[in-house]
């Protein structure tokens, strides 16, 4: 039994005193603990493919924040790994993909499903190790890219502004374009299935970049995917969806059954409460260059946020913290949204 199960409460319709928090990042440069570490290593890539050290570092943010979850430290591009395309972390850049997905033979050749999400099984021992360590604490959330987002990375090769690459696939080849995405959702379930036998509590989908699309374009590529990742969870764990950018596409958004709906910073809380109602669970929408404000600006606005939103709300950014972020105003973040009162 958890200790602390605020956040699964609200996940699952029960009564809260306070709405919980978490941070989209957390576990990462905004600790010197995490920084000490990481200099240690050779690369991003040890970090994650080792559990020991995965689980130091996603118990890390807990220790220090006090907030009501931990989130794996994993990656996102661990997906397309598995399937066979072997990604690369480049200092200051990013990741990169030496080899990317040029035709429908590259398409073919991708292992998928259970066959490739069992090879990752650093993540579910960092998983395992993780519950151990964290002793009923606090819940465990384990995610995953959406497909969309992932496809992105594997025809562009590397991050993008306007990821041209993945989306002239899109309108050139659509066929070959689902062809892929079905290959990577069959991937995803599996993989996050494999997560919540390990001990995950909750799973998050991210969809990075589904701001780069328009709502035709989402709806045919990203959403039909999402909703297929959540229906084959939705009885296992609680779930939460994060469409980052996709505005445009929210009355659509509403029919992805998961438990609560990510927002980013550009969405409206008014407008939004308007379309899904007093009873949705929703998560985010603090910008979050807003931690780089005075203490009592981040604490006023947690209050604005928490008059808007309601009871229905777990506090978090509308992305992730950004690593320049001053430590205090981070822990001001969370220690404001503990004191508030329902």
């Amino acid at each position: 039994m958890l200790d602390n199960t605020i956040l699964l409460d609200v996940l699952q319709g029960k009564p809260v005193e306070r709405p919980p928090i978490w941070i989209m990042r957390q576990a990462g440069r905004i600790l010197p603990e995490y920084r000490a570490l990481r200099g240690s290593l050779s690369g991003f890539i040890e970090l994650v493919t080792t559990p020991d050290l995965a689980a130091e570092v996603t118990i890390q943010p807990v220790d220090r924040l006090g907030v009501d979850a931990a989130i794996i430290f994993s990656d996102i591009l661990v997906i397309p790994e598995c399937m066979g395309l072997h990604y690369e972390m480049v200092e200051k850049q990013g990741p990169y993909f030496p080899e990317t997905i040029k035709s429908e033979q590259d398409i073919i050749a991708l292992d998928t499903g259970m066959s490739a999400a069992s090879k990752l099984t650093y993540v579910f021992d960092a998983v395992q190790e993780t519950k151990k360590r964290l002793e009923n604490r606090v819940p465990l959330i384990g995610f995953s890219g959406a497909p969309w987002t992932l496809m992105c990375y594997m025809v562009e090769g590397k991050g993008s502004k306007t990821f041209s690459k993945a989306k002239s696939l899109l309108y050139k080849h659509p066929n070959l374009a689902h062809l892929l995405l079905e290959k990577i959702t069959a991937t995803v379930i599996e993989y996050l299935k494999l997560k919540v036998k390990a001990g995950v509590d909750v799973v998050q989908v991210f969809d990075s970049w589904a701001g780069v699309l328009d709502r035709t374009t989402y709806n045919e590529f990203s959403l039909p995917y999402i909703k297929q990742i959540i229906n084959a969870l939705k009885d296992d764990v609680p779930t939460i969806a994060f469409a980052k950018g996709a505005y445009f596409s929210l009355q659509d958004i509403i029919e992805i059954e998961s438990n609560a709906v990510g927002l980013d910073w550009t969405m409206d809380v008014e407008g939004i409460r308007e379309v899904f109602g007093p009873d949705r669970v929703l998560q985010g929408n603090l910008d979050p260059c807003v931690l780089y404000g005075s203490n009592e600006s981040i604490a006023q606005r947690v209050l604005e946020q928490h008059e808007l939103f309601g009871k229905n709300h777990i506090f978090n950014l509308g992305h992730g913290v950004y690593p320049d972020t001053p430590l205090d105003n981070v822990i001001t973040f969370v220690n404001s949204v503990k004191d508030l009162r329902h």
